[in-house]
């Protein structure tokens, strides 16, 4: 029998070979994604601050008659989240998919 205590061990920064590899490159870049997007825009919004109050380019310009950060952080960065959400689902199960199918294969 195998030691139960090595079945559980699980390491992001040092995925196994094979499938935990693939699945943490996807988590990975979804991250990314996450982070470029909330942390980025408010860099962006700090850098093209104008005054100290942080008025600037991206506050003045106005969408769907909002002031243009508001209606980023409000309905874009939601939407952006469901969005990464089912690119991860997609590309998860394509990476299951595959692995699946080597682990078929690898039984014939």
């Amino acid at each position: 029998m195998s030691d139960p205590q090595k079945l559980c061990d699980v390491n992001f920064f040092r995925p196994r070979k094979g499938y935990m590899t693939g699945e943490v490159a996807i988590i990975a870049a979804v991250l990314v994604g996450w982070a470029v997007a909330n942390f980025g825009f408010q860099g962006l919004l700090a850098l093209l601050a104008q005054s100290p109050d942080g008025e600037g380019i991206l506050t003045s310009l106005t969408f769907l008659s909002f002031p243009w950060h508001f209606w980023f952080t409000g309905q874009f960065l939601p939407l952006w989240f469901i969005i990464l959400c089912v690119l991860f689902n997609i590309y998860i199960d394509r990476h299951t998919e595959q692995h699946s199918r080597r682990r078929d294969r690898s039984h014939d």
